[in-house]
């Protein structure tokens, strides 16, 4: 079954009775060189076993699936799950696990179904709740070597940003701080059915062995962070001022201590110039 072919998509939905959920951000692919792509980015072998997430009717699932030693796929939309029996009926080593990837207990998972397999991420993301699911993915510091996601491009762009350049934002410094990451390629809008408004993009990330910054209070070290880039047009002072509630002179005082300027924009700032006001404010 070509699962790339917009015919042979809608009799499949039909014959389910399968409908479109716009709260779900359903959107499947008809473009068959795209999952291609993305499964070789991921770079899964059969030493590998795949975490998928969002699997629709399995375009992206059928490749890893061939390349992989395993792929378990987890879908939220139960009435994707016949459907996703009949297109994944040819693959023993697929497994489909029902449920919420933000609920579940992903390291349980991982370790009850990939023994003796090189753990990795591979999907294509619901736009709607990209931020939630990668923060989950790398901030419960799971035993994954690398996540390769196709995303909405604006969001891939925050995800491969460089912390300390005009592109960075909260979610890039919390990327780098846990993987190294690179954009790979780019989607239209029709490679889509139905096509969404808005271009989309792969991004890979490989875990790093340890954090690019070692600090004391990683709490409060993203606390700074979100507080930093949470109202961007003001200055860091301003931002970790008022979003830690904390006087702007004694911020202003922290950042200079650290050697910055006191007008200093948070997208000016890397992962280290973070670490160093945030032990200058916990000097105070």
């Amino acid at each position: 079954m070509n699962l790339c072919d917009e015919l042979t998509i809608r009799m499949l939905l039909e014959r389910h009775g399968f409908h479109f959920s716009k709260s779900m951000g359903q959107n499947f692919l008809i473009d068959p060189q795209i999952p291609a792509d993305i499964a070789a980015a991921s770079q899964a072998d059969e030493t590998c076993g795949v975490l998928e997430i969002g699997p629709g009717i399995g375009p992206l699932t059928s490749e890893l699936a061939q390349r992989a030693g395993k792929v378990v796929s987890i879908e939220l939309d139960r009435a994707l799950l016949p459907i996703l029996a009949e297109t994944m009926a040819p693959y023993s080593n697929v497994e489909i696990v029902p449920g919420d990837v933000t609920r579940l207990d992903l390291k349980a998972l991982i370790g009850e179904k990939f023994a003796g397999l090189r753990p990795i991420v591979c999907a294509n993301l619901p736009y709607y709740i990209t931020s939630p699911i990668v923060m989950k993915l790398l901030g419960d510091r799971l035993p994954i070597e690398s996540l390769t996601v196709m995303v909405q491009k604006e969001a891939a762009d925050r995800l491969a940003a460089v912390p300390g350049t005009r592109a960075s934002s909260a979610i890039s410094c919390a990327v780098s701080y846990y993987a190294k990451s690179k954009m790979m390629f780019t989607a239209a809008p029709g490679s889509f059915y139905p096509a969404p408004k808005v271009t989309s993009a792969v991004v890979r990330m490989d875990i790093r062995p340890t954090p690019a910054v070692q600090v004391e209070d990683e709490d409060g070290y993203f606390a700074l962070i979100r507080a930093a880039f949470g109202q961007r047009r003001k200055t860091a002072a301003n931002a970790i001022a008022s979003g830690l509630g904390r006087s702007k002179e004694s911020v202003i005082a922290a950042i200079e201590a650290a050697g910055f300027d006191a007008r200093i924009r948070p997208e000016a700032l890397t992962l280290e110039d973070f670490a160093k006001i945030q032990q200058a404010l916990a000097a105070q």
